[in-house]
């Protein structure tokens, strides 16, 4: 694969400014490769392309965008081993994790998003009018670091099957992914400038592409402060904007309920992908009268969890994913002990000369105020707060600026059920519920605008026009 080109009108290209951006190997820091540093004059281009194809792509027939897009899916599905393995080196995250979970899963979502466009009605009509649903435009894709293909799928694929045209710029830590998606949109003949690729650093293509006055939507997926920034810049010109942002979510466990499967799901969300989960339940949310024998529980459940380098396949944490992110978790490991939480596992980490490796690490006695229980740390740090009644829970869930996901484990489904209607956040898993391909994924408050996944996804992508008639 050749990671030094862009690729914009349907060929390979030299970036205008002539510099590169390396990309890290968390796990040992050696490099990799190199993507070109892109710049203004990239996105120019791109975006010229781009809006030059809408003109017909946007009439195009949705049998003809499923077709080409299907090609695009069965590429991905063919190239598993060749995915699994460059976000592991790239990323660093655990071979399980990513192949299951980074890969599968989302190669899986991928093919929903095709299955679902098939049937999609474009036009519904009411008593005097027809609501119609047509593509936005030009959409500029910006994608995070921690997940690099799920995060690609939710943009490209329903992007382009709604009829719009693509800029992608992916995070400049994990770009090599979005390289193996451009290969098979390549192959598969998609039309010159449906889909661009543009690699380089957020504050300068990232910008260029918010601000650009031909550019009709950006999709974001990133921290709440740098989507903030980029819904200021897109705002400029009132572009569309979907946002999915930060999280510290919630998970409560009522008395009486599955402990054991509480805390395990729970370990599981903060500790795999090395804490770098947005929707992680990152609270653990007790009742008083249980809390020695849940921290029994997660003390016995963490010796199953062991960190080190992702070429070793019977580890399931790899290393941080940079040096920015292996300092910003030590500092707020350090700000857990300065607050008086009560670290009942772990230690602050030292060096990482070779490599960004963070044992997790539990914080228990938590009050909700304190910094650890307030910040997103996105890190294998676990915050233990306990409650006395199932109102004072609910109330230290909802005690955030944050709102993307959660749980509630419950004695009974019904109970949990209650009780998971009153926290307010965009998904939460209620006992035994697991993903559905299906469903939205989405924030409140400062998690976000929109939503991604299922037909709602799709939809994102759309703008609506009424005919009256």
């Amino acid at each position: 694969m050749d990671y030094q080109k862009l690729y914009i009108n349907g060929e390979w290209v030299d970036g205008a400014s002539g510099e590169w951006i390396e990309v890290e190997n968390p796990a040992d820091k050696s490099i990799i490769a190199k993507v070109p540093k892109g710049n203004t004059e990239d996105v120019d281009r791109a975006v010229k392309a781009a809006k030059e194809a809408f003109k017909t792509w946007q009439y195009s027939k949705i049998e003809d965008r499923v077709s080409l897009m299907e090609k695009v899916v069965k590429g991905l599905r063919d190239n598993v081993d060749l995915l699994t393995d460059t976000i592991m080196k790239e990323l660093g995250c655990a071979y399980e994790f990513t192949h299951n979970v980074h890969v599968l899963d989302f190669v899986a979502e991928a093919e929903n998003y095709v299955k679902n466009a098939r049937t999609y009605e474009f036009e519904e009509r009411l008593e005097k009018s027809i609501v119609r649903r047509e593509p936005v435009g030009i959409v500029g894709g910006l994608t995070p670091w921690n997940f690099p293909l799920e995060q690609i799928v939710k943009k490209v694929i329903p992007g382009l099957l709604a009829g719009n045209c693509i800029i992608l710029k992916p995070s400049q830590m994990t770009p090599l992914t979005a390289y193996i998606l451009t290969d098979m949109i390549d192959k598969a003949g998609f039309p010159k400038g449906t889909f661009n690729l543009v690699t380089g650093r957020a504050g300068e293509v990232g910008n260029a592409l918010a601000l650009h006055e031909d550019v009709d939507m950006i999709s974001f997926t990133g921290s709440t402060a740098g989507g903030r920034e980029v819904a200021k810049l897109a705002l400029s010109n009132i572009k569309k904007l979907a946002l999915e942002l930060g999280g510290k979510s919630a998970a409560v466990i009522m008395e009486g309920g599955n402990y054991s499967h509480g805390v395990r799901s729970v370990l599981d969300t903060v500790f795999l992908n090395g804490g770098q989960t947005c929707n992680a339940f990152t609270r653990l949310l007790v009742p008083r009268s249980c809390q020695k024998e849940i921290e029994e529980i997660i003390l016995e459940q963490s010796k199953d969890y062991k960190v080190g380098n992702p070429a070793d396949k019977s580890i399931n944490i790899g290393p941080l994913a940079s040096q920015k992110q292996f300092d910003k978790v030590k500092e707020y490991i350090k700000v857990g002990i300065e607050e008086g939480a009560r670290m009942l596992l772990g230690s602050v980490p030292e060096g990482c000369e070779t490599g960004y490796y963070v044992e997790p690490v539990v914080f228990t006695d938590v009050n909700n105020k304190m910094r650890i229980a307030q910040e997103e740390i996105f890190g294998p740090v676990l915050v233990v707060i306990p409650y006395d009644t199932i109102d004072e829970a609910v109330e230290i869930a909802n005690d955030s600026i944050y709102g993307l996901a959660g749980a509630v484990y419950g004695p009974t489904d019904e109970e949990a059920y209650e009780t998971a209607k009153k926290i307010r956040t965009g998904s939460i898993y209620v006992n035994e519920g697991t993903w559905d391909l299906n469903a939205p994924f989405g924030g409140y408050k400062q998690s976000g605008l929109g939503r991604e996944g299922g037909i709602e996804g799709f939809e994102e992508f759309l703008e609506i026009k009424t005919l009256y008639i």
